[in-house]
């Protein structure tokens, strides 16, 4: 049984990277598209498709490459189901001084901090990507 498939998919992702892989999949859940779309508005992976397996379905990332290199460094999960983090408006962090992203579960759905701030709302930091 899988405790925390959040960092279930930031693993995958990490380690397809590493791998120099073209995509990684992973089960499919709301979040986890939720996820996927973010990385993909903010350039972070190419695209994302959500494959019908005959089961629950497969989640289908396809990363993102700059000279050999994968574009996402780091990926880090915050929130934990052990220790839940969460931040007010005003203090949602900025990740490598803007150039990194910070992913937020709010009561507006999952956005980058750029729109929570926008927003104006906090959340569940749920991870941090440069």
């Amino acid at each position: 049984m899988m405790t925390d498939p959040i960092a279930d998919l930031l693993t995958r992702i990490r380690n397809a990277g590493q791998a120099g892989h073209r995509w990684a999949d992973m089960p499919v859940s709301k979040l986890k598209v939720e996820i996927a779309r973010i990385l993909k508005e903010n350039h972070y992976v190419f695209d994302y498709k959500v494959l019908d397996d005959g089961r629950h379905g497969v989640l289908r990332i396809y990363l993102k490459y700059h000279e050999g290199q994968p574009v996402i460094r780091h990926l880090q999960r915050v929130s934990t189901p052990g220790r839940r983090q969460y931040v007010g408006a005003g203090d949602i962090p900025r990740v490598r001084n803007g150039l990194g992203m910070a992913i937020l579960s709010t009561s507006q759905g999952v956005l980058s901090d750029r729109s929570a701030r926008t927003e104006g709302v906090g959340g569940e930091l749920l991870a941090l990507v440069w």
